[in-house]
């Protein structure tokens, strides 16, 4: 090999080196000093709590932030060997986010926000990247079908996505963008949502990227175990690199991880009965009885079904949940646990009547919901989405909690109820932000203290860890458990057992439709 091309082979395929990153409607500078490199068949994580300005890195590196859209940088950025030079001035030159998209694949913390939004099934999600490259239809298909596989989505392909459950989401965000083969692969907090075999697909999906030269670059506010792996950890904190080096060098101990940054924790024992001190007479909060529900089918079964039979019959649509029952008293929480696409959103969805059950009822306080509102309902039921952006809409946080409080105990109550909601999550110096400007620890609390401050008699929680570093999930617990000793029943759906053990009296588990002891 002559020297030129020794030289062109150990080119990165793609580089950084930031000098500052300034957003342009902020004075503060969101990243600086940050120099990274990614070599063909490199495996790198990139490490920092909640606010360490790692996501901007991530969608800086994706060309999901084009340079001069939404902020000035100063430095470079570098892609299979071209270079293009910035400094924040109207001079600099234009990225095409297609173009470069083409080259580097990436998965943000919000898997939906990947997705086209006109496709009906998965499958037609998975082949639209395809269908735009110009890919012949049997190729098309068949890489369809090898993704789908991979990914543990073959029996998803004629879903509706919008009727996947978090994890399942995260694995077509991913299929997405790994299906055209692109030389990079940026994700954001993958394991987010993923149960245990989720997560151990994802994994292997990783090595056999890997494996096939692809350079693989996760952030991270979590040492997930793959990331154990890695040929190189990057530590951010406050928009700097702090610390890079192999993982062995930078592990516990080390100094150069932030305390925030979670570890692996053991999970406990099962706790097979409740703990003492939690009332089980009297009227439950919540109770199931007997719930039975189906969702229609979606565009890609009705296509497939000649002739639909009864809900939970062969033919006709299948049941999610079948014959659930579930009694939570004032003061106890409940960890419901399950696969992902077991039903377990679906469950919580009625609580407060957002679905209705095909068979059964659904008492809150002893009274059957079947006929109330959703929003008489949600005043006593209060229901934390799995995503934040499902229920974040003001343009401060501060207004965000305060939305439909007057109305609920008064003007005066709610402005002392709205302050101390966002204190006990944290933002109470985040009072006057934009919530979409806030982190996603943070949007997460905040979508909790919109909740926490109606006061409910149930609190229902879906994936409430995803997105928190070890700060966040000290707040989240204090919050749990004050919500529990004040008298509120909580339940809460999470693939964390380590977390749901600790905190719960007890765990359910959502298997076949039924709920049954864990």
């Amino acid at each position: 090999m002559d020297a030129g091309k020794a030289v062109r082979a150990n080119r990165p395929v793609l580089a950084a080196g930031i000098r500052s990153f300034t957003f342009h409607d902020d004075e503060t500078t969101a990243l600086r000093d940050v120099t990274v490199s990614f070599a063909a068949g490199s495996f790198t994580a990139i490490l920092g709590a909640s606010g360490s300005g790692k996501s901007t890195l991530g969608r800086l590196l994706a060309a999901w932030l084009p340079p001069g859209g939404h902020g000035a940088l100063a430095g470079f950025l570098e892609l299979s060997g071209s270079r293009l030079e910035f400094d924040g001035g109207p001079s600099d030159p234009r990225i095409d986010p297609a173009q470069w998209g083409r080259h580097v694949g990436f998965v943000p913390q919000d898997p939906a926000t990947v997705l086209s939004t006109v496709r009906s099934t998965v499958a037609e999600e998975l082949a639209f990247g395809l269908e735009n490259s110009g890919m012949e239809r049997a190729a098309m298909k068949a890489a369809v079908g090898r993704t789908a596989a991979l990914l543990g989505l073959h029996d998803q392909l004629e879903q509706d996505p919008a009727r996947l459950s978090g994890g399942q989401l995260r694995r077509l965000a991913i299929g997405c963008a790994i299906i055209t083969g692109p030389p990079v692969l940026v994700m954001d907090e993958p394991f987010a949502s993923l149960d245990a075999a989720g997560a151990d697909g994802l994994a292997a999906v990783v090595r056999d990227l890997l494996a096939r030269g692809t350079a693989v670059v996760i952030l991270s506010q979590a040492i997930d175990p793959l990331l154990l792996e890695a040929g190189t950890w990057v530590v951010l904190s406050g928009g700097t690199v702090t610390g890079s080096g192999p993982p062995a060098a930078m592990g516990t101990g080390s100094g150069v991880l932030p305390p925030a940054i979670r570890r692996p924790a053991p999970v406990p024992a099962p706790v097979a009965v409740s703990r003492p001190g939690v009332p089980q007479t009297g009227i439950p909060a919540l109770q199931l009885r007997g719930v039975d529900f189906a969702y229609p089918a979606g565009p890609g079964a009705r296509r497939r079904l000649r002739k639909a039979g009864p809900t939970g019959e062969p033919g006709g649509p299948p049941l999610v949940l079948r014959g659930a029952d579930l009694a939570v008293h004032p003061g106890e929480i409940v960890a419901v646990t399950g696969p992902n696409g077991a039903g377990k959103s679906t469950l919580l969805r009625h609580f407060n009547g957002l679905l209705r059950p095909t068979a059964g009822s659904v008492l809150v306080r002893g009274a059957d919901i079947s006929g109330a509102p959703v929003g008489r309902t949600a005043a006593s039921v209060g229901l934390l989405f799995q995503q934040p952006r499902d229920q974040l809409f003001e343009r401060s946080a501060l207004r965000e909690v305060s939305f439909g409080l007057a109305r609920l105990v008064g003007p005066a109550l709610a402005a002392q109820r709205a302050t101390a909601a966002l204190a006990s999550v944290g933002l109470a110096d985040a009072a006057q932000e934009h919530p979409a400007e806030l982190p996603a620890s943070a949007q997460r609390l905040l979508a909790l203290a919109t909740v926490l401050a109606r006061k409910p008699a149930v609190l229902a929680l879906d994936e409430p860890t995803v997105a928190l570093d070890g700060d966040g999930l000290a707040l989240l617990d204090a919050t749990v458990r004050l919500a529990a000793a004040e008298g509120a029943a909580v339940v809460l759906v999470t693939h964390d057992l380590g977390y749901a053990r600790s905190v719960a009296h007890r765990t359910v588990a959502l298997d076949g439709g039924r709920l049954v002891p864990a």
